[in-house]
């Protein structure tokens, strides 16, 4: 799949698969609404109201109030390729909310997940 596909798609198609993939593994909704508000700045309320418009996955992180500094600590392997290696801007930041997700899923507690 090429990048500008990915980008284009609807973010509320994305966020009910982050929390589905979560869920499955016993996660909450509530700790994937942390773990992405945490990565953007972005608050529950706003979060929320993204989830029900019509917003890109482009869209979603351009327009992410305030990019957590702490995500250049997130590193290793998301779909077979190594996220601190990702050289298109967008796409690391994309790929690191999933690496965040799949932590989550795999049981890995919240504040090391988000890097606390």
């Amino acid at each position: 799949m090429n990048n500008e596909k990915v980008y284009g798609m609807d973010f509320s198609k994305i966020y009910s698969l982050l929390v589905n993939k979560a869920t499955r593994k016993g996660r909450s909704k509530d700790e994937v609404d942390q773990v992405i508000c945490w990565l953007t700045g972005y608050t529950r309320e706003e979060l929320e109201r993204l989830s029900d418009q019509s917003v890109t996955y482009s869209e979603f992180f351009q327009n992410a109030p305030c990019l957590n500094e702490k995500r250049s600590l997130i590193t290793g392997v998301v779909c077979g390729v190594r996220v601190e290696t990702i050289e298109e801007p967008l796409m690391r930041e994309i790929r690191y909310l999933d690496k965040l997700i799949d932590e989550l899923a795999k049981g890995k507690a919240l504040e090391k997940v988000m890097r606390k």
